[in-house]
């Protein structure tokens, strides 16, 4: 992927979203589905790579039921893809959200008695069902959806604790509760797996799989995985490289000192820009398919990289911080957190493109 010209951003980051990639990674969980319908979640405007764009292609690709948290980004989502699709909204319908819910024609994931009692009341149709296995998060308990008529819901689904270690426990007894729940609601279609949900076998995806992390770049387990394609690039200009003496520091509380002679180039992306400032000094860039260790503190619109054994380094010159040579599991383990928090807050102010639109 060729870096974007200097036209298009003078001197701060640039966003590029691969929608060939997406696209590659929606077939590739639709084939390890074992037959269920994948159903991709865009939530927080899909997982910041921008929800139109991504379920736009989607459904070019097949896609037909979308997952969204807020009632707005549905309400959003509907403008975009128009009447086809079928869009979930997680939270349900809270207090004064019916009457909305029908007119966008979205579906509410009912986490609560109330809510359920105030679809109904409101003439609400068809609704998906939210039950709590253990994750103690939103849905009803066992108690609770005993007292909802059987055939009420077209979806009813959970959502697993630890479905990115394979090896818990917990995953199978969530599946054998989800299982004794649903039975309770024979017509309805089950979905109980999201991306890490998936990998853990046939026997998890029952009728649909709400994939998020793994269409957009992020592997199963919190790492790279090959099967999953890098569908997020950003890179961010150098500014200025300049030479340092032993004894130098770098940035701000003098976090890095100079043992040798270095250069070091100093890149207009900063947390400002969602480069997580946790990531000093762990993370890396890359330049001319080399990585390049970070320097010091990130700083609010700039971070220092070793640039010394790189002599392609110049003002002008793209650094990779998250794409193809600097995987976003990668990223984000160096900041001490995951893929979907970094995604989600990367490039607020960047120059976003897209490649493989339809």
């Amino acid at each position: 992927m060729s870096s974007p010209s200097p036209s298009l951003s003078p001197s701060g980051a640039v966003l590029t979203v691969d929608l060939d990639a997406l696209a590659a990674n929606f077939a590739t969980l639709d084939r390890l589905a074992s037959g269920a319908e994948v159903a991709p979640v865009v939530k927080a405007n899909g997982y910041g790579l921008g929800a139109a764009e991504v379920a736009y292609r989607l459904m070019a690709e097949g896609a037909r039921s979308f997952f969204v948290a807020r009632l707005s980004e549905g309400v959003s989502l509907r403008a975009a893809l128009g009447v086809k699709p079928a869009i979930y909204v997680l939270d349900g319908c809270p207090d004064g959200a019916a009457g909305l819910l029908i007119a966008e024609r979205l579906t509410p994931v009912l986490n609560t008695i109330e809510q359920t009692a105030a679809w109904d009341a409101a003439g609400g149709g068809e609704a998906a069902l939210m039950l709590d296995t253990g994750l103690n998060r939103l849905g009803l308990t066992d108690t609770e959806a005993c007292t909802l008529p059987p055939d009420r819901f077209a979806v009813v689904m959970s959502h697993l604790a630890c479905a990115d270690q394979p090896a818990h426990p917990m995953n199978r007894s969530q599946r054998e509760r989800f299982t004794a729940i649903a039975a309770r609601f024979p017509g309805a279609r089950r979905s109980l797996a999201a991306s890490d949900g998936l990998f853990l076998g046939a026997d998890f995806t029952f009728h649909m799989v709400r994939t998020g992390i793994c269409l957009y770049g992020g592997g199963p387990e919190g790492r790279p995985d090959p099967r999953i394609r890098p569908v997020a690039t950003f890179e961010a200009p150098i500014l200025q490289v300049r030479d340092l003496h032993p004894g130098d520091t770098v940035g701000y509380g003098a976090a890095f000192t100079a043992t040798r002679p270095m250069r070091a180039a100093v890149v207009a992306a900063g947390y400002a820009d969602g480069v997580l400032r946790a990531g000093a000094p762990k993370a890396y860039g890359s330049l001319a398919g080399r990585r390049c260790a970070m320097l010091g503190r990130i700083s609010m619109d700039l971070t220092v990289f070793d640039v010394t054994d790189i002599a392609e380094a110049a003002a002008g010159r793209m650094i990779e911080l998250v794409g193809p040579n600097v995987p976003v599991d990668e990223a984000a383990a160096a900041a001490g957190t995951i893929a979907y928090e970094l995604l989600t807050r990367l490039g607020a102010r960047a120059v976003r493109r897209y490649v493989g639109a339809r």
